[in-house]
């Protein structure tokens, strides 16, 4: 099944099919992380995790799911693809809230865009927090989008992509440009979704960015950050309340899937019944 761009677009509340700018790309960026959540239920719910766009489309844009960094951001890929970019997946190494001198996997994806003789960094797909507009690779200063400043910095044999809270500078990932075929972000899908040890598989992850916040959930802790670097937490215990959380303020459609949740946020310990 070729690509839906019309109903890809209307998915992220955008009108018309625009031309291949960075206004659009920006536009794109912003609006899928506002319409379309980062969420990891199928791991959590030992379901799978297809990449093949017909799945992507299905899960994404029909169904009125998420996903995480393969599905958002194979998704976007081929939105971008369709309308004119030039585009292609590159891999990272994730280090939030991780020592940096531990030695991590390739376990997420992101886009490296080229447009007017400018590199561009592109992510749909990273969490919380996701960059909400395109980064210029060949640029070491700090860059402003709509909520946080983020930096790339060069280090001996990669980058690193770095974010501003309040005025600390925290590491999000390291990266570098080596050309990733569909068979390493097939590999690295099935080790993120499928391997007992996955936080994917263990946790209940779920993010949607607004124009001033995001909102974050792990478990039963619900946040709600802000580009200062604040944020408000609040406990949600009850996996029938978490399951309205998802559906409400995460806009996650929950169809056939929340009596499933239900039980399995109860069996595995992560809420109370």
């Amino acid at each position: 099944m070729p690509l839906d761009l019309n109903a890809y677009l209307k998915r992220i509340h955008v009108d018309g099919v625009p031309a291949p700018t960075l206004t659009t790309l920006a536009t794109l960026q912003q609006r899928h992380l506002q319409h379309i959540a980062f969420e990891n239920l199928n791991p959590l719910l030992g379901l799978p995790v297809p990449l093949d766009i017909e799945s992507l489309q299905h899960k994404l844009v029909q169904q009125g799911r998420g996903g995480y960094c393969f599905e958002n951001n194979l998704l976007f890929m081929a939105v971008l693809e369709a309308l004119g970019f030039t585009v292609r997946g590159i891999t990272a190494r994730v280090y939030w809230n991780a020592p940096e001198d531990a030695q991590l996997p390739r376990s997420h994806m992101l886009l490296l865009v080229e447009l007017d003789g400018q590199r561009y960094l592109s992510d749909v797909g990273f969490g919380g927090m996701t960059p909400t507009a395109p980064l210029r690779l060949d640029d070491t200063s700090a860059q402003a989008t709509p909520l946080e400043p983020f930096r790339v910095v060069p280090a001996e044999d990669h980058y690193r992509l770095e974010v501003c809270l309040g005025e600390q500078w925290r590491l999000l990932y390291r990266f570098d440009l080596m050309t990733q075929w569909p068979i390493d972000f097939e590999m690295a899908n099935w080790y993120v979704s499928c391997h007992p040890n996955s936080k994917f598989v263990n946790n209940l992850i779920a993010v949607r960015t607004e124009d001033d916040r995001r909102h974050t959930l792990l478990n039963t802790l619900y946040t709600v950050r802000y580009p200062d670097g604040s944020s408000d937490k609040q406990d949600i215990p009850s996996a029938a309340a978490l399951a309205t959380l998802l559906a409400e303020t995460f806009q996650i459609d929950l169809t056939d899937l929340q009596q499933p949740l239900e039980a399995t946020l109860v069996g595995k310990g992560l809420a109370d019944s």
